[in-house]
């Protein structure tokens, strides 16, 4: 599947919000990353060129950071870095608390936004800019006990 037929397969009611959280943050997204298919949504990943190594899961696969994927009665944002520093998980629950009427429905790295018309495109930009991909990948070889290292 490539990113053009997810984004058709979008059902009607969530393609606009959707394509506007996309762009929010295709346009705030740290420099380095690259907009694919990655497990089954789209996701912006660090590419081989910038971290060869990939995912420990699957080294073939590039390195996840972001998601975005239309779930049933929800747009769902994947956020790694969320899951990896939960200080920035908690920055976010409570700016979060500041621009909505409604509870957040968050899990470790993942944010289920069920009412389209309120997803926090301000917020969602300050998130985005709380981490660059070399901290991304710094924190990531940190938590897999691999920090400095150079091989794969």
């Amino acid at each position: 599947m490539t990113v053009e037929e997810y984004l058709r397969s979008i059902p009607p009611e969530q393609k606009a919000p959707y394509e506007r959280l996309r762009r929010t943050i295709l346009e705030t997204m740290p420099p380095g990353l690259e907009e694919r298919i990655s497990y089954g949504m789209i996701g912006f990943v660090v590419p081989h060129s910038v971290y060869p190594a990939g995912y420990h899961c699957n080294p073939e696969d590039p390195l996840p950071f972001l998601a975005l994927a239309a779930q049933k009665g929800s747009i769902n944002f994947y956020h790694m870095g969320m899951y990896a520093r939960p200080e920035i998980l908690e920055w976010f629950k409570g700016e979060f608390t500041k621009v909505s009427k409604h509870k957040i429905d968050v899990g470790k790295s993942c944010i289920r936004f069920k009412y389209y018309d309120e997803i926090p495109h301000d917020l969602i930009a300050r998130l985005l800019k709380k981490m660059s991909v070399r901290d991304w990948i710094a924190l990531y070889e940190a938590g897999r006990g691999r920090a400095g290292r150079t091989d794969s």
